[in-house]
């Protein structure tokens, strides 16, 4: 085996089920190996201000997953507003809602960007779900959403209605119908409904 690969299998043991974050420095190159929460773990709680297409939580306080326990919530972390595969993202969740998830679940797209950003975002895309703006990257980091370079890497979880991780994807691919496919069906399954 060579040293790097050896370096990653060594760190990969270190980090152990309950880190978010295990870093491997092999040939001046940094190996990052991130976690979030587990299916069938609490889903970390957290307050984060929001921003619809119509508003923004300055007025109403911020929006946290305890205020929706018995439902069903999806987290979309995404790395930046107003970029071309963000829309993609956030229109395809937008075009495919109802099917995706009906009436009976909730979903939040989390950034990094500001609650006034995310309203002009929204409002330009129609969306019809909230956007959580999350700067210092807390609950991202929570969430083993954290990217190095400051912004969130492309991740969803399914929170079923305890308030447990019911799916995750931490490599959502926002260009394959089939993590979008995949989803709903977890979707369905958090809501024991058949799809």
């Amino acid at each position: 085996m060579t040293r790097s690969l050896l370096a990653f299998v060594f760190v990969s043991l270190l980090a152990g089920a309950t880190a978010p974050r295990a870093v491997a420095q092999t040939e001046g190159v940094g190996i990052y190996m991130v976690r979030g929460p587990d299916v069938g773990s609490d889903a970390p709680d957290f307050t984060l201000p929001w921003a619809s297409k119509d508003t923004t939580s300055l007025d109403f306080g911020g929006y946290g997953p305890w205020k929706d326990r018995g439902r069903v919530i999806v987290l979309a972390f995404y790395p930046r507003d107003f970029t071309r595969t963000d829309s993609l993202e956030l229109s395809t969740l937008r075009d495919r809602y109802d099917q995706l998830f009906g009436p009976d679940a909730v979903v939040f797209g989390v950034s990094v960007d500001p609650v006034d950003k995310h309203q002009r975002f929204a409002a330009k895309l129609d969306l019809p779900f909230r956007l959580l703006s999350d700067p210092d990257q807390k609950v991202a980091a929570a969430y083993g959403s954290k990217d190095t370079g400051g912004i969130n890497r492309r991740t969803v979880y399914v929170i079923g209605r305890d308030g447990k991780v019911a799916w995750r994807n931490l490599r959502f691919n926002a260009n394959a119908r089939s993590s979008y496919d995949e989803l709903g069906r977890a979707v369905h399954a958090a809501l024991g409904k058949r799809k």
